[in-house]
């Protein structure tokens, strides 16, 4: 973890704006706070990622109660080419105090440089590759910088450094784990699946009652009967019995793709 920090606070230091992407799903197991002390001194923007598969209520909540900690907060689908606009626009707003200081020197303003940084499986790659592809090939590299980081040419104003590193999470925290697992930010095999599914039908039953109608349960009871009934409607038989190990797998699955329905793990109070 040191040696990872080392790194991230390497690259910190060239880039003016930190973007960090964050699971609506889970934003505040989404956080990596090992991280928030080396970028607090840099501008930031906090990307609600995944918010096809989030509660809309509480991806706004969440989008309320960020914006208190951080510069900028933006819920956004990465999938859509709209993503892309509202990142270079809310990244030059953030960059115009650096601007004015370079105005300032007498300096001619300079494009504002940014790094994108998140856990595993947010989002963070496809949006690096999408801003990649779709835009002019990458600045060359700057005098003063290590060798090989390369700097990809959003706009004019915007470039954005290709290597932000991904830091190891810390799974401490089993409450956190469990969630980041279900997500699939962590490997599922750091718990049983049975640990899984039973936090999550725990959490589905007392949020999303109706999450599993899609298995005509209706009414989220007991453990093993509600597996053996997701069983018996998918036909996971074996041996002339309900194979519940492939029923968990198949729930953690639909989970994870949104086939339940839109879920968040993490409650803000209902207004």
């Amino acid at each position: 973890m040191s040696k990872a920090l080392r790194e991230i606070e390497g690259k910190i230091k060239a880039v003016d704006v930190i973007i960090e992407l964050l699971d609506a799903r889970a934003p505040l197991s989404s956080i990596n706070e090992n991280l928030e002390d080396a970028t607090q001194n840099k501008k930031k923007l906090v990307i609600l990622s995944k918010i096809d598969l989030a509660d809309d209520h509480q991806t706004k909540l969440w989008s309320e109660k960020l914006s208190q900690r951080y510069d900028k907060v933006l819920a956004l689908d990465l999938t859509k080419e709209s993503a892309e606009k509202e990142i270079a626009k809310a990244v030059n707003i953030l960059g115009e105090e650096k601007r004015e200081k370079d105005r300032k020197k007498g300096m001619k303003p300079q494009p504002i440089r940014a790094m994108i940084l998140g856990i595993p499986n947010v989002g963070k790659s496809s949006l690096i590759n999408r801003l990649a592809s779709r835009k002019a090939a990458g600045v060359q590299n700057k005098p003063g910088f290590t060798r090989g980081e390369q700097w990809i040419k959003v706009s004019n104003d915007f470039e954005l450094l290709d290597t932000p590193g991904v830091l190891p999470m810390s799974y401490e925290n089993k409450d956190k784990a469990t969630k980041l697992a279900l997500l699939g930010s962590i490997k599922e095999e750091i718990l049983p699946n049975s640990d899984l599914c039973m936090y999550l039908l725990k959490f589905l039953k007392e949020k999303y009652p109706n999450a599993l109608s899609r298995f005509d349960i209706n009414d989220i009871g007991d453990y093993l009967e509600t597996m053996k009934h997701i069983a018996k409607r998918r036909g996971l038989i074996k041996a002339g019995e309900e194979d519940i190990e492939k029923a968990e797998s198949l729930l953690l699955h639909e989970f994870k793709n949104g086939k339940l329905g839109k879920i968040t793990l993490e409650w803000l109070l209902w207004r």
